[in-house]
């Protein structure tokens, strides 16, 4: 959308409006300076500067516009949604606003919706190419091929030489069963431009689905592959092709290039490990069967594999514990019983006949999964642009697991494993969007919950957050100048290893010491050297001080605020055996249940009495929140996090948290809405959270 480009790209560097306060003044630059990092593809920034100006004028439309932008870069589509409404709810006359909402609907299959808002832009402006590409992708996602072919007919006699129209009719054509004209518009696409990755795919569909003639559909995969040579699904569709062709060596290498460009995509560990077991290379298939597991948690084609390898290696007890979960979530799957039936054979199993006998009474009916209906849906063909194609057998099962509508526990299985997206090349709705830097979601993190917030002499500020957190009992310590060092609230601490800072420490510590021995002692002294014992990771003498300056001083608040951070890092910190020689051994291994308990019960009646001390400090009830989620009290944690949210609103980290329970409990839409928020207040890993969560 040429328009779009030329807001982004180039009237922001001219725009320079006669204002008269000088509170409009900063606004202004505030845009300007958002419109430039958004340019220079640094969203999350770009985000922070247009929450500035829409504090400041809510009114406005084009902040609400410019941050669904960025929001739609970060695949925050329904974050983008809401932004394109917001801003539209200011003036409804923004065609750009209405675009942004209907290709951010397309994405999360909203299609009905994109397409009315695809008509209203076309009322004003009939001939525009991008809006009537999209439209015709939007029709025929919902089925109404009558509507995307006259979509597609006029968008070609506007535009006779858009290859990706005709790219995009050839899918249509498909679609329909239309193979020949399917073809004949792929060879128009190619005549006007050489280079069409998804003319190339199109291609190699119809070979391998219309004529199963797997070389010619190779040779497209080589094409896609030299003008899209990092797309680890690509080398898997051509090791599917170079299977079929008997290269067995070419697959195999092939699957591990797939993994050398993605460490984790499954469906590369899985289709080796397939070919691994052709040639009896047990051990490796097992490998690759076992990251498949641990990468998507309970995938029943891993898992059916896996225990027939496992029965090949004589695990007869691992294999029967595998094939028994296939068979507890697929009841009627006579391979199941039958796959069972051999292992309790081998195993010297009565209950062998009993389990062959049921695979064959099984074996003529429909397999459904545990407690839903059978559907009619067949198995779709190949399409050499999704993850990799596989065979019938293995399609079909791959449906059967993958066709049910997804239940809390199926939400909750899939965050647990938290599944990256694969490389995929469609065609895509054209909204100006390039594969870029500053796509956060797409870059591999660890997930887990925003960690708590603690006191610290040190802090690692970022552009987002430059500053550290407020606690005011924490301004008030600094405000007497008690302390030796300044305070800071921070869940960012970096890790302490210049040799001068450590001895600074090392020396408070001596001056506390004598300090103490000559004067009367003081809560704030014992304070003191307890978060330099603390900075030290002397985690036994800092709870002691901590407990020494709440015997002084009952209503310290911080002291009871640090001992439960005290408490909790000493029960996670390596402990040293003299016995051993000195070699460490985690704390965590050596606790007994009975006795981790007793001790999380401390940090939290710790944290219990900063809330009584200190009821409207957000900070505190959040800590508590996130203490909850790690002993799985999901619904206390809920509690907690809500009444961080409403004490400070703005508080990105316990929207984080809170979305990462509710996805923990199966409640998608509440998880998403809230890690699209704490994204929007700077947390930066929400995105690629949201994105692992919204993969289909």
């Amino acid at each position: 959308m040429d328009k779009i480009i030329r807001y982004i790209i180039v009237f922001f560097i001219g725009m320079g409006l006669s204002l008269t306060s000088k509170a409009q003044i900063n606004t202004d630059q505030v845009m300007q300076v958002g419109k430039n990092a958004l340019y220079f593809e640094d969203y999350i920034l770009s985000i922070q500067y247009f929450n500035q100006i829409i504090a400041a004028k809510p009114y406005l439309a084009q902040p609400y516009f410019f941050r669904g932008l960025a929001k739609y870069n970060l695949d925050d589509y329904q974050g983008a949604i809401a932004d394109a409404s917001l801003a539209l709810e200011r003036n409804p006359f923004l065609n750009d606003a209405y675009e942004l909402r209907a290709v951010s609907y397309q994405n999360i299959g909203e299609s009905k919706k994109a397409i009315e808002d695809y008509e209203y832009i076309l009322k004003s402006m009939p001939g525009n190419k991008n809006i009537l590409f999209n439209k015709a992708l939007a029709e025929e996602e919902i089925k109404d091929f009558d509507k995307s072919t006259e979509t597609f007919e006029k968008l070609l006699s506007l535009y006779k030489n858009y290859d990706a129209g005709y790219v995009g009719r050839a899918r249509l054509k498909l679609e329909k069963g239309d193979t020949v004209g399917a073809l004949e518009d792929v060879d128009k696409a190619l005549s006007i431009n050489k280079n069409l990755v998804n003319a190339y795919l199109i291609r190699a569909d119809v070979a391998i689905n219309s004529h199963a003639d797997y070389a010619r559909a190779l040779e497209d995969m080589n094409e896609a592959i030299k003008l899209q040579p990092r797309l680890a699904g690509f080398y898997i569709n051509r090791a599917f092709l170079r299977y079929n062709t008997d290269d067995y060596f070419g697959a195999v290498s092939d699957f591990d290039y797939a993994i050398q460009l993605d460490p984790t995509n499954p469906t590369a560990y899985y289709n080796r490990a397939l070919l691994l077991s052709e040639v009896r290379d047990y051990d490796k298939a097992l490998d690759d069967l076992n990251k498949v597991v641990s990468l998507k948690g309970m995938d029943y084609r891993a898992l059916y594999n896996r225990s027939i390898v496992k029965k090949a290696k004589r695990d007869y007890n691992g294999a029967l514990d595998d094939i028994n979960a296939v068979i507890e979530a697929y009841p009627s799957l006579a391979a199941g019983y039958f796959l069972r039936s051999e292992i309790r054979r081998d195993m010297g199993d009565r209950r062998a006949k009993d389990d062959f006998d049921r695979s064959m009474a099984l074996a003529k009916q429909r397999v459904t999964k545990k407690g839903k209906k059978s559907s009619n849906t067949s198995s779709p063909n190949v399409n050499m642009s999704t993850e990799g194609p596989k065979t019938d057998s293995e399609e079909a099962f791959d449906q059967l697991i993958m066709g049910d509508d997804e239940s809390q526990e199926s939400v909750a299985a899939k965050f647990s494993s938290l599944l990256t997206v694969e490389d995929n090349t469609t065609i895509g709705h054209e909204f100006n969007n390039k594969n870029i830097r500053g796509k956060v979601q797409d870059r591999n993190m660890n997930i887990g919950v925003e960690p708590m917030f603690a006191a610290s002499y040190y802090n690692s500020p970022t552009e987002l957050k430059p500053n550290p957190e407020f606690i005011k009992e924490v301004d008030e310590i600094n405000r007497t100048r008690a302390l030796r060092f300044v305070l800071q609230v921070t869940n960012n601490e970096p890790v302490l290893n210049d040799d001068d800072e450590i001895k600074r420490h090392f020396d408070s510590v001596n001056y506390y010491n004598s300090y103490l021995s000559t004067h009367t002692p003081r809560a704030i002294d014992y304070f003191g050297r307890a978060m330099d014992f603390l900075t030290l990771r002397d985690y036994d003498k800092a709870i002691s001080d901590f407990s020494r300056a709440i015997e002084l001083s009952p209503d310290f608040t911080m002291a009871y605020f640090m001992r439960s951070i005290a408490r909790l890092r000493n029960m996670e910190s390596p402990k040293y055996d003299p016995a051993d020689n000195g070699s460490p051994t985690l704390t965590l291994a050596n606790l007994s249940s009975q006795e981790r308990r007793a001790k999380t019960a401390e940090a939290m009646a710790d944290i219990d009495e900063v809330i009584k001390l200190s009821p409207d400090m957000p900070i505190a009830h959040y800590n508590k929140g996130v203490l909850l989620i790690e002993m799985q009290d999901y619904t206390s944690a809920l509690n907690a996090l809500n009444k961080a949210i409403s004490l400070k609103p703005e508080f990105g980290e316990a929207y984080y948290n809170r979305g990462y329970v509710y996805y923990m409990l199966g409640d998608r839409d509440s998880g998403s809405a809230d890690v699209s928020k704490s994204g929007e207040l700077g947390v930066i890993q929400s995105y690629n959270l949201l994105k692992r969560m919204n993969i289909k």
